[in-house]
């Protein structure tokens, strides 16, 4: 017999434990995620920085919004989440000044070599700084929501993929590994997957696409000292940031990849330190460990989140494009109030005047929901 609940998530990533841990307390609800473990594919994989002035306007203001609420819940927690780390966008003065926005400011070639000496002076002509960027811890984040969540009655089951899903009568029957689910909404926060859970349901998917992006912690001859800002170069070619006595460093590839567990490709890692090693005094040599994560976005880089316009009941949380973590607590807070306020009233608005409701208003005009 299926177990009933007024909310079944599919996908156990910060998308989905953040939603989750939003709408704990508040119905009845259950965590649905295919493989054995939590934060198993893009959420482990992330470069674990929040940053202001990082995509677009509708991601800007979901990120300053998702750091006002992981500020507050760190207050009085043995375990920040949070900590101070600036961001640095190097390159070209053109380059530079068409990717400053929001919080950063541009700063001089000599301010910069001051924030981060290991930069070779010839390696860049301009540079912006965001001092509103923090680095994030994200096992400890993943793990709040999860003991939140369970705490308040979620039922959150691992190893049960999704095999079929469909709308009966008011709501939706769910069937996930060897457990059944019914449910008055579905919400699709299945990743990569997200489409094609969208199918599998009999609901129209919308084009939202895969991309590669990889990472690797390496050892260095001269280690960043603390206090270092995370840096990227403006043309989207590569970024790296302190890591202990590492350095994490990435080739920002933005290469279109099926749903996956993805793995590096043979040569990537290696051309970046090469690159690196030309451009900086850090002397990288052996790599410690290297993965590759995938950010699901929809053709205009925007999260796909709202009510389906014609499957009711269905939720669509997904196309985070690597904005993820530093979206996940603004895009919750409204997220569950669309959810509990249902499809009727899904724009959120009937949620007060607070900044649930300012969020919802402002970012109406940006088409920031399910497009048709």
């Amino acid at each position: 017999m299926a177990s009933t609940y007024d909310v079944v998530i599919v996908g156990g990533g910060i998308a989905g434990l953040s939603l989750a841990s939003a709408l704990a307390g508040k119905c009845t609800a259950a965590l649905v995620e295919a493989e054995q473990q939590l934060a198993y594919h893009t959420s482990s994989r992330s470069a674990r920085q929040l940053i202001p002035s990082y995509g677009p306007p509708v991601v800007q203001e979901l990120t300053v919004r998702t750091l006002e609420l992981i500020a507050a819940d760190d207050a009085g927690q043995p375990r920040p989440v949070l900590s101070p780390r600036n961001f640095l966008l190097i390159g070209d003065d053109e380059t530079v000044r068409a990717e400053a926005s929001g919080e950063m400011r541009l700063i001089s070639h000599d301010q910069a070599l001051g924030l981060c000496p290991a930069l070779k002076p010839d390696s860049f002509s301009a540079a912006g700084l965001d001092t509103g960027s923090f680095g994030c811890d994200a096992p400890v984040l993943l793990e709040r929501h999860r003991a939140r969540a369970e705490a308040a009655g979620v039922d959150i089951i691992t190893g049960a993929r999704v095999h079929s899903a469909q709308r009966l009568g008011s709501g939706w029957e769910i069937g996930a590994g060897q457990e059944g689910f019914s449910a008055g909404v579905l919400v699709n926060a299945a990743g990569a997957w997200a489409d094609e859970l969208a199918v599998l349901s009999g609901v129209e998917k919308i084009g939202l696409q895969p991309y590669r992006r990889t990472a690797a912690i390496v050892g260095v001859d001269h280690p960043l000292p603390d206090g270092s800002p995370m840096v990227a170069a403006a043309d989207d070619s590569f970024y790296f940031r302190r890591e202990g006595g590492d350095v994490l460093i990435s080739p920002s590839e933005h290469v279109a990849s099926p749903a996956e567990d993805a793995r590096p490709r043979p040569g990537d890692v290696e051309r970046l330190i090469s690159r690196l090693n030309m451009l900086t005094t850090l002397g990288i040599g052996p790599v410690r460990t290297a993965w590759t994560g995938l950010r699901t976005e929809a053709a205009d880089g925007v999260p796909v989140v709202g009510f389906d316009a014609e499957a009711r009941g269905f939720y669509w949380l997904a196309g985070q494009g690597g904005y993820g973590f530093q979206t996940s607590s603004g895009i919750a807070e409204l997220a569950a109030a669309q959810i509990l306020a249902g499809p009727e009233g899904g724009s959120g608005q009937g949620a007060g005047t607070g900044p649930v409701s300012r969020t919802a208003d402002a970012l109406a005009a940006t088409r920031w929901s399910i497009r048709r």
